[in-house]
């Protein structure tokens, strides 16, 4: 699980290195934090897989503030040597309560503190979470300030956010302040979902929207995000927008190798066959091993399904995969399906990106 060199190609130089203030990221195409998946193993697999920087799951600021020091709850700030630079996400309603909780995440380690403005979830809109906060705009700005001001000027701060609440004037009104006084606060990126809140995961990512929002912030940094299924839809959102990077969500669960083909691509070289039978079954047992490592045996059989059925996608045997995976309680029964559909090196599958993007389920 080697990361391929990050050159770039003449016919790509379109792609330039990726900085976030004073942090270095390099290749311009990340991890997006995902609700549910970018864990500290998830964001490893990833990081071995090309990936020059992952963001982990979103944490609520109430749930930081109050977060004790225990084994059973450790999972949720730990961090590795290896997986700098690391960015912690954080949502919550409450200013004063936002800024102690990226505190939590600074005192953890984590390299840059990212600000969830997107979240389209139900529940989270009604507690005035995530993307409810594009419908007030000096609370959003108040929010971004405390944050700004309580995190160590050294740590860089971004804001996630999508194009707004809906498509009306007010909601592009307020999506424009918010990113004006944001910059003018000191953020240092912003990344833009080209889908409204409205919209969840249903209909296209609109990125003429992106290029729109690059063209108006000009050389401050704008990172793009929605439909990033392939190697090829990442060099294309950044050429055809214009924007500093890309944050690959959906597309990487159980597709970590989607960092390398980028690059390969963004090196002039063809796209890279997927990765065989062999070479998953060997990340997949990594991915095992270190969820083990993480939750104990006990609680982490549950935990990798969901990790498994999202695997099988590269499979042949898509079905008879998931099938088995959906079954796991501990290591053996992972080891015993790896055994049954991954004991001869057979060609594995790209995913299909059209599928995805047709279904509109996933995570932001």
């Amino acid at each position: 699980m080697s990361t391929s060199p990050a050159s770039i190609s003449p016919e790509n130089s379109f792609l330039k290195s990726l900085k976030i203030g004073n942090v270095d990221i390099g290749f311009p195409v990340v991890q997006a934090a995902l609700s549910g998946y970018s864990d500290w193993p998830m964001r490893v697999i990833a990081r071995r897989l090309g990936a020059p920087y992952t963001i982990c799951e979103v944490m609520l600021d109430h749930f930081l503030v109050n977060l004790k020091e225990r084994k059973r709850t450790s999972h949720f700030l730990h961090i590795s040597d290896e997986e700098h630079p690391v960015g912690g996400q954080l949502m919550g309603a409450e200013p004063e309560q936002f800024a102690a909780g990226a505190m939590k995440l600074v005192n953890a380690g984590f390299d840059i503190i990212d600000i969830n403005f997107g979240c389209p979830v139900k529940k989270v809109l009604g507690r005035c979470r995530g993307g409810f906060h594009l419908s007030q705009p000096e609370t959003a700005l108040e929010i971004i300030r405390l944050t700004r001001d309580n995190v160590p000027s050294e740590i860089p701060v971004s804001v996630k956010m999508r194009r707004g609440i809906d498509d009306s004037q007010e909601s592009r009104d307020n999506f424009f302040k918010i990113v004006d006084g944001a910059f003018e606060i000191g953020v240092d990126a912003i990344t833009v979902h080209g889908r409204t809140v409205e919209q969840r995961y249903i209909g296209p990512s609109r990125w003429e929207f992106l290029k729109e929002v690059k063209q108006y912030i000009g050389d401050r940094v704008l990172l793009g995000s929605g439909d990033l299924f392939t190697a090829q839809d990442c060099l294309d959102m950044i050429q055809q927008t214009g924007v500093d990077g890309v944050t690959v969500a959906r597309g990487a669960i159980g597709n970590p190798w989607i960092f390398n083909q980028t690059r390969a691509l963004a090196a002039g070289k063809p796209l890279p066959d997927p990765p065989s039978l062999f070479e998953q079954k060997e990340v997949l047992l990594e991915h095992y091993r270190l969820a083990e490592e993480l939750y104990g045996p006990d609680r982490v059989g549950q935990l990798m399904r969901k990790f498994g059925i999202k695997y099988a996608v590269l499979h042949p045997d898509f079905k008879g995969v998931r099938s088995a995976f959906v079954k796991v309680k501990n290591m053996d029964q992972w080891r015993a399906a790896l055994n049954e559909f991954y004991a001869e090196d057979l060609p594995g599958c790209h995913p299909d990106g059209k599928m995805h993007k047709a279904s509109g389920s996933g995570n932001s």
